[in-house]
């Protein structure tokens, strides 16, 4: 008995439509969801390190708002948005004699308080930490975005919550132009791994106008421009955001020179600071004298925080990070080692290196829960003592 074989020929089934790309909007607000268990891991250690800084504050008798949103830098970024440009400080023996001027801040941080004073009614200081809060969120949100597209998200998370535990960490809550650099710096990166030429050009442009070493988010783009350019990859987009990148920077530096009548008047106003580039020798003779001499508590941690970011760029370069990562994490690096002055501030000016977290994140999301939770717990109670100490304790620069 033969098979039958009447039975109709099904006809192959039509292909399925390509899916349909979401807007960007869309895409946002897909990765805002995806960030958000991070975003509230990262709320909540800020907040219970502002809490624990307010209750020490409180009991020696300084007011929380005033060390956060009024002291040290943020004292020339209120008077810069009450004054303008025009703010100088008496000559300071101790520098024989030179007269500081509020030309060493970038722009964009004060602008951004002055236009919220001008729409809200709220205090210039009041604007300084909505800027600086706001700023902190978008930029752990970016941190988060970064570490996702990297490692998957429970990199993303652990890179996030590293972030917001570092021992300085305060400094994320205060009135400073940190978190802002941070927030510019992550999504720029971001858009370069993204192959968002136009985006990240124009973030990078924005990160040059908030503060000095803002510079290395340009050279991250015009360095990774370069090397579309040689591979003969580049289109119009690349050529735009590598010109855009470096304007911010620049522009201001044009700017003070042209104030101050010389083509190097801002380097000119920073070496009144105190603040030069010599190749990391002024740190070095510090650091002897630290080893030698007594000295407060905070240079010592400040010491021993550089000492582990030497060691986390040597793990982030062995791991082979994307070439935007490695540019901006080196230039940064090497602006805080060479420069001159201030060195309790130098972990401060790495905040915005977040980087050289990815190989700690990495191993973390690799490790137990338990392991995770341990670590997350002692680097929490390090943050919040350290945090509540150099901002009520500690009398030196932040």
């Amino acid at each position: 008995m033969s098979a039958d074989t009447s039975a109709p020929i099904r006809a192959p089934e039509p292909p399925a439509p390509p899916p349909v790309p979401l807007s960007a909007t869309a895409r946002l607000g897909a990765s805002l969801r995806r960030a958000a268990p991070a975003l509230g891991l990262y709320a909540a250690s800020r907040l219970i390190g502002l809490v624990c800084m307010a209750v020490w504050a409180g009991w020696v008798g300084k007011h929380p708002r005033t060390l956060l949103g009024y002291s040290w830098d943020s004292v020339w970024y209120v008077g810069i948005v009450r004054h303008g440009y025009n703010s100088t400080l008496p000559p300071d023996p101790a520098k024989h004699g030179v007269t500081l001027s509020d030309m060493a801040f970038f722009p964009l941080f004060p602008t951004l308080m002055r236009t919220l004073t001008t729409v809200l009614p709220i205090t210039a200081v009041t604007a300084g930490l909505v800027v600086a809060w706001v700023s902190a969120g978008v930029a752990a949100w970016g941190i988060h975005a970064v570490g996702e597209r990297l490692h998957g998200r429970r990199v993303g998370t652990a890179l996030v919550v590293l972030w917001g535990l570092l021992p300085h960490a305060i400094v994320q809550s205060m009135a400073y132009t940190e978190p802002l650099l941070t927030a510019l710096a992550a999504w720029s990166l971001y858009a370069v791994l993204t192959r968002r030429w136009v985006w990240a050009g124009t973030l990078a442009l924005l990160a040059g106008a908030s503060r000095p070493n803002g510079i290395a988010v340009a050279a991250a783009v015009c360095c990774c421009a370069a090397a579309e350019v040689l591979g003969r990859r580049a289109s119009w987009r690349v050529w735009a955001g590598a010109a855009l990148s470096p304007l911010g920077w620049l522009g201001y530096l044009a700017w003070v020179g042209y104030r101050r009548g010389s083509w190097h008047g801002y380097f000119a106003v920073q070496d009144e600071w105190g603040s030069r580039f010599d190749f990391g020798v002024n740190a070095l003779r510090f650091v002897r004298s630290l080893l030698i001499s007594r000295a407060a508590f905070a240079y010592f941690v400040a010491l021993v925080i550089l000492g582990v970011a030497l060691v986390l760029f040597a793990l982030l370069t062995a791991d082979r990070p994307p070439l935007p990562l490695l540019i901006y994490t080196l230039v940064l690096g090497a602006i805080t080692f060479g420069g001159s002055g201030y060195f309790a501030s130098k972990p401060r000016f790495l905040l915005p290196a977040f980087p050289l977290l990815l190989p700690v994140a990495v191993a973390m999301a690799r490790a137990r829960p338990r392991t995770a939770v341990l670590l997350g717990g002692a680097l929490a109670g390090l943050s919040f003592v350290y945090g509540t100490y150099l901002l009520t304790v500690a009398r030196i620069p932040i």
